[in-house]
Order: structure tokens, then C-alpha cells, then sequence
């Protein structure tokens, strides 16, 4: 059966909803999901908590975490018993996200999604589910081999993966052309896995920590099932730039999804700034770093964003490093390199394009050209494991690796001696230990990769132990050592401080640095070794796996008390996550209220209040300036218009309005009515400060193309809204230090606001006009009864508070008070209203009200 939600979501990828049959198939379920969220644009808070509730009350709480990923950590082995296939199954040493061992908490529950290697009949897929959840509490996830084939060799692996890294598709043959028929399967498998999830998920309790780029738009599939969903998503793969990353077709999309999660997690500061790049040129969003946590705002919500790189299992490869076939293989290899009187260089990769193994190899040719002494004393061991992809270019790399190979060997080779051993089967794990147990040096030269985890596992593998010290001939109380060059763009490389760094385009850098790691001294070698193991004995899996759960417990820990909306359809679904008393205002219930009061005080923001941001011609319309007339007619309303713009601007815009109030700059300037003079809040200030803050501004001017100044008669204002958003906030904060550096002995405030930078005097606030209009209302015997104060940016903040102090003030008991900003986000008023458009309808509204009641 094919859910509604479904529909919506693959609909907006294919134009049509797919069918499987697939879907009738059940797990048996841990917990029993009584319904699905409505398809409406907006799902009410109560809706959800009638599907948390529908829940069984009986199950034992215990803190649960559901790992998806592509693959399960999950063996599988098929065997014919008489006409039957008989299936076995073990843990896979070798998966990352094998992480209950990590986390080494009995108190975790930790549930496995993911597709098996095998395929499995559908006929055994049942039997095998109930296998898998009952032995190894796994659940996977079945998909039809064509869909499977469309979903990962083709949109994964020709079109998200070669981009991830950098390529970009500029012909056919160069990496994959966007395909939406590719891009429909991968939509309808995401789907498919939240099904699955679906069928064993407790969403008021547990933890969903997705993995990698296979699943990305999985994030918006469970946020519109279950809107308070605790949901983590690692990305192992690097993230490229924006340039890079807007060639996407699908680009708005996949951003949005994963900004469906409450923490999203990267290897590397690179990583996660490109990503915040994206959200920032694309989206529009804004980040900001507070106490060491970096957060992204989207829709009243904080997605947290977290730079960790992961680890290895420790124990894992220290459990193989005791094993006899271990020590019989170090043993081995001892007699086939050191007793020959040959040092080892190992590389270990994967046979793909971005590896770079062609690059390493070239390198250790220019070695032995440049290095004769070399010859015949030193090996490089390349173990090549078999291609994750397909496809042409890998064809054309093996082919290229095998001519390069043969070439150096024939080259610089002699009876017994092969400058270059090409191993191109997958070794079992315990074989690879034994290469890093006996390498002098591991050589990782990969064009571009997410984060790489062999030179970690390299150096445990040389610190080794007692047994193999021995095999080793080293003594009693032996200093390890080891060397390491990797390449500047893969994600383990800022971790390892020792190793030497290299451009692996550069070739005769490379070789250099092999050079440099033959001929080092060995105290700097053990010095060098010390450093490497230190980290990565303390940063293995488990480290990484319980500081990004304990982030995403504390991302998730205001979930409960807040109050959940989902808008949206398809994959432009989203959730808007506010204090419970924090409401959009009704039409009706303040239209209810405005009539039955008789003294009422209404303070309007502007720009972004009523007229959006992004207008051109900033100037009131003539519908505008008469709602505002008939509001101001009526002789029970005192309507004040609070902006940050100079008093000539507003007094040229509004002239029409003749019995309007006006606060300019911020209120520095106001005036009750058109023919009144303008007077000021606070004491007349000296601006001589100008003569310091204009020449600061116009350096940022000249070096910031599409910023500008606007002097005011109180402020400076520094403008970067037309500029590129990234460097104009990164000079938007330079500016901000700069400002506040040389005005400290200054009268002036220094603040940034949505693409701007302002100095203006202390002590001026929009609050103090909210203030001096409530309490002039109170000493003409006219304490107001309603109040309605609209704003949209953190000026508007100021309003806000004065209003809701004075509750207990100059404001009538009982009365009706309205704070409310534009669009749902954390605000210190009680109402909102989704954009300029519904104030503008708001205003209209209460002046056709009041136009009735004059008419009477």
C-alpha cells in the first residue's frame, strides 16, 4: 500500500507515484503506528500528538537509536539445503556503523536499517526479516534489483557521487548528465526506507541517525510522518562548493531535506562550510556560532551543524592484530621484504577515479628515476580493492594502473625484484593488518575523499604488540615509529599533523615526500607515531558516536515543550517548531477585540512590516496610506509608524497622513501628528563620531562591490544587501570589530541586522517610543485597552518588550495586547503573521472597521 504522504513527495520527482508490491510486505513491528500525519499544508500540533499518543503505554522506556544507511553492517551467506536456500549471517568487521560495541552502553538500544549485499527472494524476504530483527536487531530493507541498480549505480554513484567529488558532468563521458528518471528511484527509495523505519520507530523516544549521501531526502520522509522526530545525519562524503554544487538540478531540494534534521554532521570545517555556503547563496539562510556550536535558523527551528571527523575500531583491529593468521602472515611478508634487505611502502585504496592511485604510482617511477640508490632496496605494495561503482571510467583507470605498473616494472625490475606489487584482489582483514604491521611507510594520494580511514587503521597497525614486536625483532621496551604522506584533500588529513601533506597532482612533490619518509631520522619517526596514536586511540568510533549522539540529545532536548507545524508539500515540506504560547494571530479574534475597546495605542514597523524587504520602490501605496488615514480618523486610535528611516523620508512618504505619529531613526526623532515638531527621546548628541565611523565605512565600501552608505542625521548605516552574501557577511563582521574598536570611548551603539551595519547613539530604541506613547496615553486619562504592536527585525525586538512589561503599567488591566512579528521565529512577541501581505489584509481589515463605525 502506497501512503498519501508518498505520493506528494514522489509526484514532485516523477510526475507519477510508482507502485510496488513491495510495500505489502511487514517486519514484524517493536511498536505499533496506529496512523499517519494528514496531508494538509498545515498539520495542526494537535494532530501529531494524536498519532504519539495512539502508542503502546506498556513498553518499557529505554533509550534506542535507529542507525540507517545504504548497507546493514551485515553479512549474508546463501547456502542450498535440498531446494531450499539456507541463509547465514555474521557481523561485518569491516562496517563502519557497526556501533554497539562503540558506544559500550547496555542501556542503548541500537536498531540497524539498510539493504543486505545478497539478493534475497521475496518469497525468503519475510523469514530472513524475522531472522535478522531477532538476531541481530537489523532490519532491511528489500528493493527490486532494476530500482536498486537506478537508485545506487546510476543516481548515487554517476551523478551525486562524481559531483560530491568535484566532477563535474561538462560532456557525457565526463561523469553523469542529470537523469529524472535516476532521480525518481532515489526519491522512491528513500521512501521505501522510511517504511521501514516506520514499522519499528517509537518517535516521541528515539534517535534516528541517518548516513551519507545515499539518503539525503530520507530526512523530509520521517519529518513529515512524525514532526517532533529526534533525527541526526552524518555526510562521509566531502561536500563541494557552491559553484560546484548549484549545477544540481535537484540542488534546492536535497538542501531542504537535510535541513529536515535537527544535527547535521562533516568530517571537516571545508565540509560544513560549503554546505553553509549553499544554505546562505540559495536559500538565503543565515548561521551563526554561539558557545562553540554552530546553528543554522530555518522556520523557528536551529539545525545544528557539527565538525567531527570519525574514527576506527580500535578493538577491532587490536583483536586482529593478536590473531595466529595475522602473525603468520607478518611472518611471511617479513621473509619476502626485510630479509631480502627491501623496505615496504604500502598503499591501500579503492580501484576508483578519485583515488589516485595512477598519480601515486607515478610518483614512485619518478622515485626511482630521480633516487637510483633506490633500486632493488624499496617495493611499493599497491592493494587495489575491487571497484564500489561502474562504469567506463573505471575500466579506463584499471587499464591505466595495470600499463603503469607493467611499465615501472619492466623499467627499474630485476630477476626477484618488482619495483611495484599491483594486488588487486580483496584481501581478508587480518591480511591487510599484516601489510601495515611491516610498512615502513602508507603512501594516501587521493584526488579528493570524504575522510579515509587507512592511515588510521595503518598506525594501530604499527604500534602492534608484544607477539609481533617479537616476530619484528624489536626489544623489550621498544619506541614505535611510523610515517605517513597524505594528500591535502582528504578529510583525515587536518587530524594528522605528523604525516606529510603533499598535492598528489604534484608528482614530483610526492616523490619528494617519500624520499623525505625513507631517509628520516627514526626518534623523529617514534616522536612523529606518538602523536598520531595518541589521537587516534582517543578519537576511535566510539568517541565520535557518542559526542555526535550527545549533540543531537542536546539539538532534540526542547522537542517536547515546543509546538510543531509541518507546511509544505513534496520535498519542499517543512516544520516550523515554536513556544507553545507563540500563535498566529486571528483576524477574527482581533477584530473582535478592536471593537469592543475604546482607547487604543497601535505601533507599525515599516520596511519588512508594511512593505517587504525585497521591494524596489520602497515608497507606500495609495492603499497603504488610506487604511492608515481611516485608522487614523477614528477618534479612539493613536497610530504611531516606528522606523529606522530619516525623518525626511517619512515626512515626504506620509504627508497624507495628517493625524499619524511618526518615530524616525530608530525613535531618536518623533512627532504625535503631521504639523507638530519633531522632537527627540533622549538629549541632543554630539556627531562628531561620524568623522571616525564614515572613513572606516567607505575602506569596506571600496572593497565590498554592491555595498553602500546611508548617512542619517543621528546614524551611519553600512549596506551589503546587494553584495555577494558570503563576503558580505564576512565583511559585515570585520566591519562590526573594526566600528566597535575605534567608537569604544564613543556615545554610539554598534549593531547588524538582516545585510546591514549600524552606528547610532546610546540609549536609542524603538522600546523608548513604545514607552513615552503608553505613558502619555496614561496621563491624559486614556490608559489603552488595546494595544497592537507589529514588527519583523530585532529593533522590533525593543517594542515588544516594553509592551509586554508594561502589562501591569501604563496598559489598562485586561486589556488586549498584541505583539506580533512577521513570519513564525523565535520572537519575544506572542503572535505572528506569515508575511507583509496578511499585515497589509490586517490593517485593511481594522480600517474598514473603523470606516463602519464613523459611517454610523
Amino acid at each position: 500500500m502506497v501512503s498519501r504522504s508518498y505520493s506528494n513527495l514522489v509526484e514532485l520527482a516523477s510526475g507519477e507515484a510508482p507502485s510496488f508490491g513491495l510495500m505489502n510486505r511487514r517486519i514484524p513491528r517493536i511498536m505499533t503506528v496506529a496512523g499517519l500525519i494528514s496531508d494538509v499544508v498545515v498539520v495542526d500540533d494537535d494532530q501529531v500528538e494524536s498519532v504519539s499518543s495512539d502508542f503502546s503505554s506498556s513498553s518499557v522506556h529505554r533509550d534506542r537509536i535507529i542507525i540507517v544507511a545504504n548497507q546493514l553492517p551485515i553479512k549474508a551467506q546463501k547456502n542450498q539445503d535440498g531446494n531450499r536456500n539456507c541463509w547465514s549471517f555474521c557481523w561485518d568487521e569491516n562496517s563502519l556503523l557497526q556501533l554497539k560495541d562503540g558506544l559500550g552502553d547496555d542501556d542503548i538500544e541500537v536498531i540497524y536499517v539498510g539493504c543486505l549485499k545478497e539478493d534475497v527472494n521475496p518469497n525468503e524476504q519475510d523469514e530472513v526479516s524475522q531472522i535478522l530483527l531477532e538476531n541481530f536487531k537489523c532490519v532491511p530493507v528489500f528493493l527490486p534489483p532494476d530500482m536498486f541498480t537506478r537508485y545506487y549505480h546510476g543516481f548515487c554513484k554517476q551523478q551525486l557521487w562524481p559531483l560530491f567529488h568535484y566532477m563535474l558532468p561538462l560532456s557525457p563521458e565526463l561523469g553523469g548528465r542529470f537523469n529524472r528518471s535516476l532521480w525518481q528511484a532515489y526519491v522512491s527509495v528513500n521512501k521505501i526506507f522510511a517504511d521501514r523505519i516506520m514499522e519499528v520507530i517509537n518517535p516521541e523516544d528515539d534517535y534516528v541517525w541517518i548516513h551519507d549521501y545515499h539518503l539525503m531526502v530520507l530526512p523530509t520522509f520521517l519529518r513529515k510522518r512524525f514532526n517532533r522526530v529526534k533525527l541526526g545525519f552524518f555526510l562521509h562524503s566531502p561536500f563541494p562548493s557552491s559553484e560546484i554544487y548549484k549545477t544540481l538540478p535537484i540542488r534546492e531540494e536535497l538542501l531542504r531535506a537535510l535541513l529536515n534534521s535537527d544535527l547535521i554532521g562533516f568530517h571537516t570545517f571545508d565540509y560544513a562550510r560549503h554546505f553553509l555556503s549553499c544554505c546562505s547563496r540559495m536559500l538565503g539562510l543565515t548561521y551563526e556560532s554561539k558557545r562553540g556550536y554552530i546553528g543554522l535558523e530555518y522556520y523557528g527551528r536551529t539545525v545544528n551543524i557539527k565538525i567531527l571527523p570519525v574514527g576506527i575500531h580500535m578493538g577491532q583491529i587490536q583483536s586482529v592484530l593478536r590473531l595466529r593468521e595475522t602473525e603468520e602472515k607478518v611472518c611471511e611478508l617479513i621473509r619476502q621484504f626485510s630479509d631480502q634487505g627491501r623496505t615496504m611502502l604500502l598503499g591501500v585504496d579503492d580501484m576508483d577515479i578519485f583515488k589516485g592511485i595512477s598519480l601515486k604510482l607515478l610518483a614512485m617511477e619518478q622515485l626511482l628515476i630521480q633516487h637510483p640508490e633506490y633500486q632493488g632496496k624499496v617495493v611499493l605494495v599497491q592493494i587495489a580493492n575491487p571497484a564500489r561503482g561502474r562504469g567506463k571510467d573505471v575500466k579506463e583507470m584499471q587499464d591505466e594502473t595495470k600499463a603503469t605498473v607493467k611499465r615501472i616494472n619492466e623499467t627499474f625490475g630485476k630477476p626477484g625484484y618488482d619495483p611495484v606489487i599491483l594486488i588487486e584482489e580483496a584481501l581478508k582483514f587480518y591480511e591487510r593488518v599484516a601489510y601495515y604491521v611491516v610498512a615502513e611507510c602508507c603512501l594516501v594520494t587521493a584526488v579528493r575523499d570524504g575522510m579515509n580511514l587507512i592511515p588510521y587503521e595503518y598506525i594501530v597497525g604499527r604500534q602492534g604488540n608484544e607477539t609481533l614486536d617479537k616476530v619484528l625483532g624489536i626489544g623489550s621496551f621498544p619506541k614505535k615509529k611510523s610515517m605517513l604522506v597524505v594528500s591535502e584533500f582528504i578529510g583525515c588529513s587536518p587530524s594528522l599533523s605528523g604525516a606529510i601533506r603533499v598535492n598528489p597532482w604534484n608528482v614530483d612533490a610526492v616523490a619528494d615526500a617519500m624520499d623525505s619518509a625513507l631517509g628520516m631520522a627514526d626518534s623523529e619517526k617514534q616522536l612523529r607515531h606518538e602523536k598520531h596514536y595518541r589521537y587516534v586511540s582517543t578519537h576511535d568510533v566510539g568517541y565520535w558516536a557518542r559526542s555526535f549522539l550527545q549533540d543531537l540529545e542536546r539539538a532534540c532536548s526542547d522537542h517536547v515543550r515546543r509546538r510543531w507545524w509541518g507546511i509544505g508539500f513534496g520535498l519542499s515540506f517543512k516544520v516550523v517548531a515554536l513556544d507553545p504560547n507563540f500563535r498566529k494571530l486571528s483576524m477574527d479574534h482581533i477584530v473582535s477585540a478592536y471593537k469592543r475597546t475604546t482607547s487604543r495605542a497601535i505601533l507599525l514597523d515599516y520596511d519588512g512590516t508594511l512593505m517587504p524587504q525585497v521591494s524596489i520602490d520602497k515608497s507606500p501605496t495609495g492603499k497603504s496610506i488610506e487604511s492608515l488615514n481611516s485608522l487614523c480618523r477614528d477618534k479612539n486610535n493613536v497610530v504611531f509608524l516606528v522606523s529606522a528611516r530619516s525623518r525626511k523620508t517619512l515626512s515626504e512618504w506620509f504627508s497624507p497622513c495628517e493625524n499619524m505619529g511618526i518615530a524616525a531613526e530608530h525613535g531618536y526623532f518623533l512627532r504625535m501628528k503631521r504639523d507638530d515638531e519633531w522632537e527627540t527621546c533622549v538629549p541632543a548628541t554630539d556627531c562628531s563620531w561620524k568623522q571616525i565611523a564614515e572613513p572606516v565605512m567607505k575602506l569596506y565600501t571600496e572593497t565590498t562591490d554592491g555595498s553602500t552608505i546611508e548617512d542619517k542625521e543621528t546614524a551611519l548605516v553600512w549596506w551589503y544587501e546587494d553584495a555577494d552574501p558570503d563576503f558580505g557577511s564576512c565583511q559585515a563582521k570585520e566591519l562590526l570589530d573594526h566600528l566597535e574598536s575605534v567608537l569604544a570611548n564613543e556615545p554610539v551603539t554598534v549593531k547588524s541586522g538582516q545585510n546591514y551595519v549600524e552606528v547610532k547613539p546610546q540609549g536609542v530604541s524603538k522600546g523608548l517610543v513604545a514607552k513615552r506613547l503608553l505613558s502619555s496615553m496614561q496621563e491624559k486619562g486614556k490608559s489603552p485597552d488595546f494595544v497592537l504592536c507589529i514588527g519583523d527585525d530585532r529593533s522590533d525586538e525593543d517594542m515588544f518588550e516594553v509592551i509586554t512589561s508594561s502589562m501591569h503599567g501604563p496598559i489598562a488591566p485586561k486589556a488586549e495586547v498584541f505583539a506580533c512579528t512577521v513570519c513564525r521565529k523565535p520572537s519575544k512577541a506572542k503572535y505572528y503573521l506569515d508575511d507583509t501581505a496578511e499585515i497589509v489584509r490586517l490593517i485593511q481589515g481594522l480600517a474598514c472597521v473603523s470606516d463602519k463605525k464613523v459611517l454610523c
